[in-house]
């Protein structure tokens, strides 16, 4: 019988839910763990390699709660790209690569938990020492770039596959990378650069335009802190927030025959900016906007448009704008920790993200200010590195041609990475691809913020489904989606293959995801 663990793989917050992996064998280890320092791999050190049973030694060194004995196993590739290895005493046959959320920077223990499953686990800090929210690290170091855009995680890759021969005797019999974010960005990466590396990528709320994305940010850091005398101010309001997510959910929520404080698919909704009360004195209230605020959120809602008219990067869907950790904290602020990171310039995690791409990557600057920035230079400004770091090359042919499989997910209420932006992708990736649908699947999670949280269930087994998948060619046309409150599962929904979506039986429970079924009409 199979065992149930809880994975959680990398991206900023990304949780993947527990479900159950079942190998034909658990295989040993073939070697002695502490032997792997003296392995000789090409521009690679295995600074250390140590056994550590959790049961025996709880003192041992943290990695997302891994309670299985394993050989733990850190390392440095080329100058600085440092990597942690967890080798499972009883492997599934599987290599696991988790990826790293926002600029990276360091190894994410979430990106280890699936050792607890059988699966060799593997984690890279891209190439860089720093916080996630700091860029500056890129300044005079094209290397780092080049590291944190993709060869970091190729090169781990490799060198993961190398000590996991080394250890057991035998090569991976399969490769997952799963990863959230700028982890999801990096799964694609693969798919697009490297498509040996893997044999399915599951790719959440991907970073995929990541230079529009950072573009975008700018856009709303000048709608939201237009003051240069309150830099920590945000014009739009908690107040304004909590209006702003009533009147939505009031437009909007039952248009699927649900009442359950989650809009189904924001592009249904109606709802406008211009919908919002005005204060009649012109003045900020509870129950009204000023034409100011009233303005700064029609533009955060917009998409980011070139002289021409044209879409650079879609803008915010509706729903959920009140949710903690939603627009209060990417868009709206302020937070006190990016506040001292930032030393009072900016109040959101929008507004680090933003001003650290252009200020450190596009142009060096760390004094760069966005409220004096002409958007409509970026596309040259940042063409260079657009080519470095974006992900958006929708040709998957050789990927495909290997039996690769991608999921592709993302919350509809993703307050930092738009959800329009995947779909977009996802749609050039059926049109640049014959029988795409045999190897892609796209699914969209109602009411969930970025790689889980808010008001939907966002809590998936991602890792069965994608290995499933690829081994037993078990193609995913609905999976199980939990919302949790203190660890307790509240409401089960399915997620249905874009374009299907749940529609409701008209009977049961609305928390159950049996009374639902997957239907292509609306």
């Amino acid at each position: 019988m199979c065992r149930r663990w809880l994975l959680v793989l990398g991206g900023v917050a990304g949780t993947f839910g527990g479900g159950r992996v079942c190998p034909a064998a658990a295989q040993r280890p073939a070697a002695d763990c502490a032997a792997l320092t003296s392995l000789s791999l090409p521009d690679v050190r295995i600074t250390s390699a140590v056994r550590v049973d959790p049961a025996a030694s709880p003192s041992a060194p943290p990695a997302a709660d891994v309670r299985v004995p394993h050989c733990r196993v850190t390392g440095v590739i080329g100058r600085e790209t440092h990597f942690v290895e967890l080798l499972p005493a009883d492997w599934n046959g599987r290599l696991a690569m988790g990826g790293t959320g926002g600029f990276a920077g360091g190894i994410d223990p979430g990106s280890l938990g699936s050792a607890n499953r059988g699966y060799a686990a593997v984690a890279t800090d891209a190439g860089h020492q720093a916080s996630g929210t700091d860029a500056r690290w890129a300044i005079g170091h094209p290397d780092r770039l080049r590291d944190f855009a993709f060869e970091a995680v190729h090169r781990t890759a490799e060198t993961a596959r190398a000590i996991v021969r080394a250890y057991y005797g035998a090569d991976p019999r399969y490769a997952y990378f799963l990863g959230c974010s700028n982890g999801g960005r990096m799964g694609l990466e693969e798919a697009e650069r490297y498509p040996a590396d893997f044999d399915g990528i599951v790719s959440g709320a991907p970073a995929l335009n990541f230079v529009g994305l950072g573009e975008s940010f700018v856009k709303n850091l000048q709608a939201v802190f237009p003051d240069p005398t309150a830099p920590a101010t945000p014009l739009i309001t908690p107040a304004n927030l909590a209006l702003l997510g009533r009147l939505t959910r009031e437009a909007c929520d039952t248009l699927d025959g649900v009442r359950d404080s989650v809009i189904d698919d924001p592009r249904r909704c109606t709802f406008t900016p211009e919908q919002l009360p005005l204060c009649t004195a012109g003045q900020a209230a509870a129950d009204c906007v000023t034409p100011q605020q009233r303005a700064a959120i029609a533009r955060v809602y917009a998409p980011l448009r070139d002289a021409a008219g044209r879409v650079l990067y879609p803008g915010q869907p509706v729903g959920a704008e009140d949710a903690p950790g939603g627009w209060a904290v990417w868009i709206t602020g302020p937070v006190p920790g990016i506040l001292r990171e930032s030393g009072g310039r900016v109040g959101s995690v929008q507004g680090a993200f933003g001003t650290q791409m252009f200020g450190a990557m596009v142009f060096g600057d760390t004094a760069w200010d966005f409220r004096h920035y002409d958007l409509s230079h970026a596309a040259s400004d940042t063409r260079a590195l657009s080519r470095l770091l974006d992900a958006d090359n929708p040709d998957l042919r050789v990927f495909a041609g290997r039996g690769g499989r991608l999921i592709l997910w993302h919350g509809w209420a993703d307050p930092a990475i738009s959800a329009l932006g995947t779909i977009r992708y996802y749609e050039r990736v059926q049109a640049a691809n014959r029988d795409a649908t045999d190897f892609t699947r796209l699914f969209l999670l109602p009411g969930v913020l970025h790689c889980g949280g808010g008001p939907g269930p966002g809590a998936v087994d991602w890792a069965s489904a994608i290995a499933a998948w690829r081994e037993q060619g078990q193609a995913p046309e609905r999976v199980e989606a939990r919302k949790l409150v203190g660890g307790q599962t509240v409401r089960t929904r399915p997620l249905c293959a874009h374009p299907a979506h749940a529609v409701y039986k008209g009977q049961g429970s609305t928390d159950d995801a049996r009374n639902f079924t997957c239907s292509a009409h609306p």
